[in-house]
């Protein structure tokens, strides 16, 4: 019995095609949202590494700093 005119295998076909499309989308979103997790997680250790690098570098900066402070006060 045909539904609007339309065979029966063509809602099957549909409906397969339809499922098919619906599934692909949530294994894409499912990606992206991996990929946006895996990414925020990267930016958080780069910006971590960052900011210990640059604690370590105004460390470097006051030793140098008070190195020659002393030195030129010892001339």
């Amino acid at each position: 019995m045909s539904i609007n005119g339309i065979p029966p295998s063509a809602h099957t076909a549909s409906q397969t095609s339809d499922d098919a499309r619906a599934e692909l989308t949530a294994q894409i979103e499912d990606l992206l949202n991996t990929l946006s997790n895996k990414f925020s997680g990267v930016s958080s250790e780069i910006f971590a590494k960052m900011d210990e690098m640059s604690r370590r570098l105004d460390n470097l900066e006051s030793q140098l700093k008070a190195n020659n402070d002393g030195s030129a006060g010892g001339n």
